[in-house]
């Protein structure tokens, strides 16, 4: 099972061990492949919390899923495996999150998210993962 996330830069309610134990249920369910952003403080959250899962299970694997090439390099370095979606070198930079974000719902079977408001990019996201069929999981408060 391949689980992404979508979630709002702005998180500061969402509690961290509540997003640990939600992924750590999806790993218990079968979730093995997880494909995170590299946008805002949830995207960091997330990865902050399989970067340690990792360690206590070792099957797991995650991936920093780039919209733009990162300028440095210890960004390469901070990440067990980062993937730059095929084509997303000919899109306009303006809709370079938009198409890396549609990759992410095709590669997913379930997606955990943390949406409280019903406009923006996270909200957006996770009703077009429920269009397409993925399990959502919202932590947030908002109905999706």
């Amino acid at each position: 099972m391949v689980c992404t996330f979508f979630g709002h830069r702005d998180c500061y309610s969402l509690d961290r061990a509540v997003l640990r134990n939600a992924i750590e249920d999806l790993i218990e369910q079968g979730a093995e492949d997880f494909l995170v952003g590299h946008q805002g403080r949830f995207d960091g959250m997330v990865h902050s919390c399989l970067k340690s899962l990792r360690g206590q299970y070792p099957h797991i694997r995650y991936s920093v899923v780039l919209a733009y090439l990162p300028t440095e390099k210890r960004v390469f370095e901070e990440f067990m495996d980062t993937v730059y979606p095929e084509g997303i070198e000919e899109i306009h930079p303006k809709y370079a999150i938009d198409w890396r974000n549609r990759y992410l719902i095709r590669q997913a079977d379930v997606c955990l998210c943390y949406v409280n408001r019903a406009w923006g990019g996270a909200h957006k996201y996770a009703c077009m993962a429920k269009c397409q069929g993925l399990r959502v999981i919202n932590l947030g408060s908002a109905v999706l």
